[in-house]
């Protein structure tokens, strides 16, 4: 019981510490994953590995090279299995971001092409009902 008081007050005491670590080497990790995700437009463990090295370095590069070099190990081998959990997870809900993504993108393309071609055939009727309006045929325009 006093070993457990000691950990939860030394939690308390220095939790604040790492926590802004943890949420900042998650956040820049997320960021440059997704970033590659977006720009090469699929997600690949290598986005994830190239993620993990980044982070990792930026994060040990006040060491030196050795540091650096370290920094640049521990992101690749904590980005790799981290990429292939969320991979793992994206392809049991089913669909993929990708997927996602391309889906609606195709989706909201259709439905453009639907309204412009409804605005189009507005614009075609009133053009017929003005031409017959004047009593021309539309073939002598």
């Amino acid at each position: 019981q006093s070993a457990h008081r000691a950990g939860l007050r030394s939690f308390i005491r220095y939790g604040w510490r790492w926590s802004w670590r943890v949420t900042a080497f998650t956040t820049i990790f997320n960021v440059v994953s997704t970033g590659l995700s977006v720009y090469r437009d699929k997600t690949t463990i290598s986005n994830f590995a190239a993620a993990g090295a980044f982070t990792g370095s930026l994060f040990r590069m006040h060491l030196g090279l050795q540091g650096l070099a370290g920094g640049i190990v521990f992101g690749t081998a904590f980005g790799i299995p981290a990429g292939g959990l969320l991979m793992a997870m994206y392809g049991l809900a089913g669909e993929t971001l990708q997927e996602k993504r391309s889906r609606e993108r195709r989706e909201l393309y259709e439905q453009r092409l639907a309204e412009w071609q409804s605005r189009l055939s507005v614009t075609e009727v009133l053009g017929q009902t003005e031409n017959n309006a004047q009593g021309r045929p539309e073939m002598e325009r």
